[in-house]
């Protein structure tokens, strides 16, 4: 069966984006520093992908997403966000998060 890449993509980067918003709480992070950790690892990441992300972040409910008005967004994880980053809830279709293979 082969691999859907642009869905590996997406579910990755989402993944990654949620691990870079716990390792800055409580505050947060602005767009430009979510963008700048993305790209070491999708390297042609675009503005609009990255918000396309967030905001599906922000659907599922795992983070706060505050857009300002130059264009930014601020986002920061919420209760269930983090839950779901410390492996203790289940994790919704649509992240690429790891099996969790440590006790």
């Amino acid at each position: 069966m082969p691999i859907d890449m642009i869905k590996a993509r997406r579910e990755g980067m989402r993944w990654h984006l949620l691990n870079a918003m716990d390792k800055a709480r409580p505050l947060g992070a602005i767009d430009t520093l979510l963008l700048d950790v993305v790209r070491c690892i999708y390297p042609d990441t675009t503005v609009k992908e990255l918000h396309s992300q967030l905001d599906y972040l922000d659907n599922k409910s795992l983070i706060v997403l505050d857009k300002y008005p130059d264009g930014h967004w601020h986002a920061c994880l919420n209760s269930d966000g983090v839950d779901m980053v410390e492996y203790t809830v289940n994790c919704p279709a649509g992240i690429a998060r790891p099996v969790k293979y440590w006790d």
